[in-house]
């Protein structure tokens, strides 16, 4: 049995928002005092660490829900299957249904249910449910869409990582600067064709790291807001990616005969240039081998960090040819990989 991705698709909002447009934003620090440095220091410092340029924002009559719709839609057309033989269809987010004008999170019913009802499936054997794992949450829903797949409880699945993570930034925080929104779909499928998921790996660090990701308040302690914000540890995130994600990516391979000199691409989740170069850098030393030039595919520099998105969105730019300088051939092995809140880690390895 070979279990495939299928079909992919992705929405990119349509709103750029440009490093420049926070020249006029007023930064504090988590204790609450303004940032002495100019906002022109400030912008081109976070350039340097995390390579971003500019980033999306979804446009206000667009929810999470929508534009995971909106994705799925491409994905199931370029598998060329009917949507009615879909056996699962799984969402990836974090924040649910946020509306522009209010912070409240909204995931009742679920986002896979808003997905479905969109796509106007009739089969209720179609089975709609979300993950919560943070940023790995798209691989996390392939891995799942797997195991339903071998467990022979289903031959098609719809995985689907899409968020809005400018509705839940905190202006005052420099941080904001590094989210974005988007969402990215594919369909996993049985298929008589050689390759797919060879081997997995998950974990979830919560002993001392669960807090590293969290929601809370503006840094802007004048300001009267009760509403709480995506925040980060963003030193503990750095070391602990640095320490455990090139494990996680080693685990993955060492469970195949494969030898590291034979993947072809990393497909590493989005999250800040400087921090996926040293973590891919720190896993070849694992195998005291050096990098091999063009592994990593980035968007993060356009796109900014779109978190469950960053991965499935990447991938179908790949493979529709809009990320320069890179792409994908029938044979080639790609390993996948992300950390994210929890804090959880995943990979998987495919030959495509």
């Amino acid at each position: 049995m070979h279990i495939k991705i299928t079909g992919s698709g992705s929405y990119i909002p349509t709103e750029v928002i440009l490093n420049e447009d926070f020249k006029n934003h007023h930064f504090f620090n988590s204790g609450g005092t303004q940032i002495n440095n100019s906002n022109t220091v400030i912008i081109d410092k976070f350039k340097k660490i995390t390579g971003i340029e500019e980033r999306r924002y979804a446009s206000k009559e667009l929810n999470t829900s929508d534009i995971a719709f909106l994705a799925a839609e491409k994905a199931i057309k370029d598998a060329d299957i009917d949507k009615e033989t879909l056996d699962y269809i799984i969402v990836a987010h974090n924040f649910g249904d946020v509306d522009k004008n209010s912070s409240q999170a909204d995931t009742v019913p679920s986002l896979a249910a808003r997905v479905k009802h969109l796509l106007k499936i009739k089969n209720p054997y179609c089975v709609a449910y979300d993950v919560l794992f943070g940023c790995p949450g798209w691989i996390e829903g392939v891995i799942q869409a797997v195991s339903f797949i071998k467990s022979g409880m289903a031959r098609k699945c719809l995985v689907i990582g899409a968020e809005t993570l400018s509705r839940v930034i905190d202006k005052y925080d420099r941080d904001s600067m590094i989210y974005s929104d988007g969402s990215g779909a594919t369909v996993i499928e049985v298929t008589d064709k050689p390759g797919g998921i060879l081997s997995s790996v998950s974990a979830s660090h919560t002993l001392e790291e669960a807090n590293f990701l969290f929601f809370g308040d503006t840094y802007n302690n004048t300001m009267n807001d009760p509403t709480k914000y995506i925040k980060m540890h963003g030193r503990k995130i750095y070391e602990f990616a640095l320490t455990h994600v090139p494990l996680a990516m080693k685990k993955c391979i060492d469970n195949t005969k494969i030898d590291i000199s034979e993947v072809d691409k990393i497909l590493i989740h989005q999250a800040n240039e400087k921090m996926d170069e040293a973590i891919i850098k720190r896993f070849y030393e694992l195998y005291e081998k050096e990098v091999p030039d063009n592994i990593m595919p980035m968007s993060i520099q356009k796109l900014g960090n779109s978190s469950v998105a960053t991965i499935p969105t990447l991938y179908d730019m790949i493979l529709k040819d809009k990320i320069k300088d890179q792409s994908i051939h029938h044979g080639d092995l790609l390993l996948f990989a992300s950390v994210g809140a929890g804090m959880n880690i995943n990979a998987f390895l495919y030959q495509f």
